[in-house]
């Protein structure tokens, strides 16, 4: 692609791509994994393909990913019948990192078509029959793709999941991801001041969503979620998605914001703050209050070698203690490629904090008169957190 330069958003630079294959490579020759298979069909929770290829899935397409320990990638993705195309060393300028690209019309609301990925994979993994394959988030693949690698030429290949082996590696971020992710905080902060000082009484909640959705692109952003809701104070407005943001807002009420878009270079933060058209209760700022305290206490644990199940259990206590509601969902956890990325703080993760992790914390509930929150990412350290990327005022907007 002679263009691509001036086509493509904000790429990830190349040394950084070869820093997360070798470190990758490193851990597959430990474990003794010859090649890995990922697939994603959206940019919401598809790290993997991003990751390793800079590139994303978008539109419900599956982009199929093969990665070997000894050689460049395969990748299969939306394409013409009998498209297969051998890169360069170099790329293309566009793909990097790759040997070949196969394409493939296949739609996930044809099911006649939902082999025909897998049959393309299948082609990119044939020197592996007897080999070790490491699946990458099993949960995004599609159930014919994996039934269909081990029937066949592959019938006698190991498979085994291998997600833990890359997200012990794209949980902790590079200077670069670092960096990526800072720029995303700052657009987040941009886009609420610009709703905030778009809303207004007759305003439907998905036109003021809009605005944050517009800044975004703007700054570079690509997908994301603008999660809202409004309601009269003294109620508990809980955001919905666009679905559900049709109310129009009156004099005198509450308006709730999640941001939830990736940036330039693809990563994820997330910010969430309320304002009111008018003035807030008392309680909406006591409860604020609390929450912002309840957000300082899961910050203060998150520091290296600290257990999530740990974390969990404290911050449950301490809620219990202060007479709120305990977490039953999740209130905070990884951001990068995926907009919910490990390690998640809660029970049932592994994987424990480790320094250069960016995690978002947003503790949240809801009383029957309020609907009480915010949300901020936050960089941990050696010692514990550093630094809070999103600058946003941690308050209760009262708008004129």
């Amino acid at each position: 692609m002679a263009d691509a330069s001036e086509r493509i958003n904000a790429p990830i630079s190349s040394a950084e791509l070869e820093r997360r294959w070798a470190a990758v490579r490193a851990a597959m020759n430990e474990r003794n994994v010859d090649v890995l298979l990922m697939q994603a069909s959206n940019d919401f929770m598809g790290g993997y393909v991003k990751y390793f290829t800079d590139l994303p899935a978008t539109n419900g397409y599956p982009v199929t990913v093969v990665f070997p320990r000894d050689d460049r990638m395969t990748v299969v993705g939306q394409g013409a019948f009998g498209l297969a195309r051998s890169l360069p060393p170099e790329g293309d300028g566009l793909r990097r990192g790759v040997a070949r690209f196969m394409g493939t019309p296949s739609y996930a609301a044809a099911h006649y078509t939902a082999g025909y990925d897998a049959e393309l994979a299948r082609t990119a993994l044939e020197r592996y029959a007897g080999a070790t394959v490491g699946l990458l988030g099993t949960a995004a693949m599609s159930y014919a793709l994996v039934e269909t690698l081990k029937r066949g030429k592959l019938s006698s290949a190991n498979f085994v999941d291998a997600s833990d082996l890359v997200d012990a590696i794209k949980a902790v971020k590079s200077t670069e991801e670092i960096e990526g992710m800072r720029r995303t905080a700052a657009m987040q902060d941009a886009a609420m001041e610009a709703v905030f000082a778009a809303v207004r009484p007759g305003m439907r909640d998905i036109e003021a969503a809009a605005v944050a959705e517009q800044v975004g692109h703007i700054h570079g952003s690509e997908h994301g979620l603008f999660l809202c809701a409004s309601g009269p104070v003294g109620t508990a407005p809980v955001f919905g998605n666009r679905h559900l943001q049709n109310r129009v807002m009156r004099e005198g009420d509450q308006f709730t914001l999640l941001i939830e878009n990736n940036g330039p270079g693809g990563f994820y933060t997330e910010l969430g703050r309320t304002c009111v058209l008018g003035k807030a209760s008392q309680e909406m700022k006591d409860e604020f209050a609390f929450v912002i305290q309840a957000q300082q206490f899961t910050t203060s644990l998150l520091t290296p070698g600290a257990a999530c199940r740990d974390i969990w259990e404290a911050y449950n206590q301490y809620m219990r203690e202060h007479g709120r509601p305990e977490e039953k969902r999740l209130h905070c956890h990884g951001q990068g490629y995926d907009m919910v990325e490990r390690p998640l703080v809660r029970f049932d993760e592994t994987m424990p904090i480790g320094p250069n992790m960016v995690l978002s914390a947003h503790p949240t509930y809801v009383t029957e008169r309020t609907y009480s929150w915010a949300c901020d990412d936050f960089l941990v350290g050696e010692s514990g957190v550093t630094e809070k990327l999103h600058k946003f005022p941690q308050q209760i907007f009262e708008l004129a």
